[in-house]
């Protein structure tokens, strides 16, 4: 499996947990307004304030979890993108010093 599928599975439960915090908060205060305990016009400022700081605090988690992801490959050992281009390149390079020793020796 490669990087990609990892970041996407994790951006998935991410994005699951908080479409499901988000539920849960719309019914408490949905059964918060059913009870007489808060208006609809609180209740809806009370979602409204929950889920904008929930998304703030949502692109935080995102890249914390990056960051954590990043240093699990690391510590596998699994190249960054970077040096297997880097890699390709000196490949590339010494393909064509080969081909290039190869044909002098044919001459």
């Amino acid at each position: 499996m490669d990087k990609n599928d990892w970041l996407k599975q994790l951006l998935m439960v991410g994005i699951g947990t908080t479409s499901l915090v988000a539920e849960k908060i719309k019914e408490v205060s949905d059964e918060w307004v059913r009870d007489g305990k808060i208006n609809p016009e609180q209740a809806k400022s009370f979602v409204d304030d929950l889920m904008s700081q929930l998304n703030t605090e949502s692109g935080s988690v995102q890249k914390q979890a990056e960051r954590q992801m990043k240093n699990m490959l690391q510590d596998l050992g699994v190249p960054r993108q970077a040096e297997m281009d880097e890699l390709r390149g000196r490949i590339d390079r010494l393909e064509r010093q080969v081909r290039d020793l190869e044909n002098r020796n044919w001459r």
